[in-house]
């Protein structure tokens, strides 16, 4: 049956070779990502920051300049307006109030009676008041649920593996979640809630990324004993790549559905997820199979290697896999084993018993023949 093959079964890119550019590049994002944060910072929403928020409808498109002059005579503070999607839906955002939540209904109240004046009817599909308090409370929430994730991630990574593995994946954890907080600096995308969402969902995606190519890493450590780590890693990667390719390019069409069509109250939740998505499949094809040729995994087990019989038993491979060779090259010249080697070659027995264990079967042989007569 023909089928559609975007990545091939078996890929040889040299991704390990290419290692060092990818971090200069990482490293660079990363920086970016630190001084978008420390000078621009995030545009934090209502669930953060506190405040009102109120987002109108009216029949034609909405005059901005009238409703700010409208609402600028109510001394509230700080009022930002913006188009929400369609140009007959607008945001309405209040700064906080340093009063509790009582005072932020009157503030909507008192918005909604203001824009009676305004020529045509309008309709509130949503509002929402948010206090200080509860805001930085949401904050604090927010950071303690990022780093809670990170680290139960570290613990079951230590847990499946090993301490190699786990050192090297949170680094490729913190790498995505501060390249996706640059572009949200960046873009100036809100933050809000589902932000946060978005950014537990970014951790889960990225980690399952991962996991799949460090047990397939795994595995080759225990196929390929010999074989040197940059290039057993390498194998490992390119085993891995159509599968990581295909599932970050359907999860990716579904993020531009939600992205297009979703609407303005989800577009924020989508762009974080679809940044987050192409960063964790970076990190994982190009930095979280990298940063294990630093931290050294160990290859197989180390107990049994260290067994009283460890010795015996790889004395004695290599002494069956000399003799099939030696077999395998006697059948392919058509020459027998006796006319190459000796009796004393072939069995040491004979050797040791000195020719008596071919005379003790003659004597069997003889004492089996007179009990028949």
């Amino acid at each position: 049956m023909w089928r559609i093959r975007f990545i091939p079964d078996q890929t040889k890119f040299p991704f390990l070779k290419w290692r060092k550019g990818f971090f200069v590049l990482s490293a660079l994002l990363i920086i970016a990502s630190a001084v978008l944060l420390g000078g621009k910072g995030l545009d934090f929403g209502i669930d953060f920051s506190g405040g009102v928020l109120i987002e109108i409808e009216t029949k034609t498109a909405t005059d901005l300049p009238q409703i700010r002059s409208i609402l600028g005579n109510l001394e509230l503070g700080d009022i930002a307006l913006q188009k929400f999607g369609e140009e007959t839906h607008a945001l309405i955002r209040i700064e906080k109030q340093d009063a509790g939540g009582q005072a932020q209904q009157e503030i909507i109240a008192r918005v909604k009676q203001a824009l009676t004046v305004y020529p045509e009817s309008i309709s509130y599909r949503r509002t929402e008041s948010v206090g200080p308090k509860v805001g930085d409370e949401l904050i604090q929430a927010g950071i303690i649920a990022i780093i809670v994730a990170v680290a139960l991630m570290l613990a079951y990574i230590w847990f499946r593996f090993e301490l190699p593995f786990a050192i090297g994946a949170i680094i490729a954890l913190i790498h995505d979640i501060a390249l996706t907080l640059g572009m949200l600096s960046l873009t100036g995308f809100e933050v809000n809630l589902a932000s946060v969402a978005a950014v537990l969902l970014i951790i889960g995606y990225s980690m399952n990324d991962t996991v799949v190519v460090y047990d397939r890493v795994r595995e080759n450590l225990r196929k390929y004993k010999s074989m040197s780590l940059i290039e057993l890693l390498n194998q490992s990667v390119n085993e891995t790549l159509s599968r990581t390719v295909i599932t970050s390019g359907t999860t990716l069409l579904a993020l531009l559905a939600l992205f297009i069509f979703g609407g303005e109250v989800i577009r924020g939740f989508s762009f974080t997820m679809i940044w987050g998505v192409i960063a964790g499949t970076y990190s994982s094809v190009f930095v979280a199979g990298a940063l294990l040729l630093y931290v050294k995994p160990q290859r197989g087990n180390k107990s049994k290697s260290d067994s009283k019989y460890a010795n015996a038993e790889r004395l004695q491979a290599d002494a069956d896999l000399q003799m099939s060779d030696f077999l395998s090259k006697q059948n392919t010249s058509g020459s027998s084993l006796e006319n190459t080697m000796s009796k004393e070659e072939i069995n040491p027995e004979i050797k040791r018993t000195g020719g008596k264990r071919s005379s003790n079967k003659k004597n069997r042989r003889k004492r089996r023949n007179r009990r028949k007569d």
